[in-house]
């Protein structure tokens, strides 16, 4: 019985996941899904797992944070959206990867290579892979496509002002005022957007700095901001991001 544990932070993509591994795979045994570093962390400093499946951008930062915090000596396969630089840093580390979304094959092809190379034993540097990724230089995402009944659309970035979440689902705003629902978490898309351009500044709500029309001093040092196209939500930058975000203003 294969025991796996699966770390990932999109509903949706663990549940595919799920699915194929039972596909694929005769005798597996999930033994949880986590969504987040500090639920990864407690879980594997109390448990063990025969292999994680282990995305790289969780609700709450970046997963390679989990192995500064905690040992982990089982073997790893990744799952990530990210270009040919961090796939290249996973190979020079013998280190296995998935592209979203994962396919049959591919998850197939990662088994046997867990099964044929891959030993308890065997320490990774992941403290490397995560250098390389952050050494090389990012491209952010240019397009976002997106479905309005039986249409499909792609929307340039320069087109978005901001992103919003509301319920299970997350909201892209043009600045001419469409709202479109994509299949992103507010997490997966702190990384994919340029940082010079986008601010994550609460839990519901990533803001393009051309979408601020203007701004106000609110309790507790917050700032209250008004949004071009205006939002039914209040958006106020959270206290915890308030220095931050008067950072990234004053570049």
């Amino acid at each position: 019985m294969l025991n796996v544990l699966i770390i990932e932070d999109e509903p949706l993509a663990a549940k595919r996941l799920i699915r194929l591994l039972n596909q694929v795979e005769s005798e597996v045994n999930v033994l949880d899904t986590l969504d987040t570093i500090s639920s990864a962390v407690k879980w594997l400093s109390q448990e063990e797992a025969d292999l994680i499946f282990l995305d790289i951008h969780l609700a709450d930062g970046n997963s390679f944070n989990i192995f500064d915090q905690v040992e982990v000596k089982t073997p790893i396969i990744f799952s990530t959206a990210y270009d040919q630089y961090a796939i290249r840093a996973f190979q020079v580390n013998s280190v296995d990867y998935l592209l979203k979304p994962i396919e049959t094959e591919d998850l197939e092809r990662s088994l046997k290579k867990f099964k044929s190379s891959f030993q308890q034993e065997e320490n990774v540097d992941y403290a490397s892979i995560a250098r390389a990724i952050e050494e090389k230089k990012q491209e952010y995402q240019k397009r976002f496509m997106v479905t309005t009944g039986e249409k499909i659309k792609s929307i340039p970035v320069s087109e978005v002002a901001y992103f919003f979440g509301q319920q299970k689902y997350v909201f892209l705003i043009t600045h001419d005022n469409r709202r479109y629902i994509i299949d992103y978490t507010l997490g997966k898309l702190e990384a994919l957007l340029d940082p010079e351009q986008f601010f994550r500044i609460n839990r519901q709500f990533i803001i393009g700095f051309d979408s601020i029309s203007s701004m106000f001093s609110y309790s507790k040092s917050r700032v209250k901001i008004e949004l071009e196209p205006a939002s039914d939500i209040e958006a106020i930058v959270s206290i915890e991001k308030s220095r931050d975000f008067k950072d990234w203003l004053n570049r």
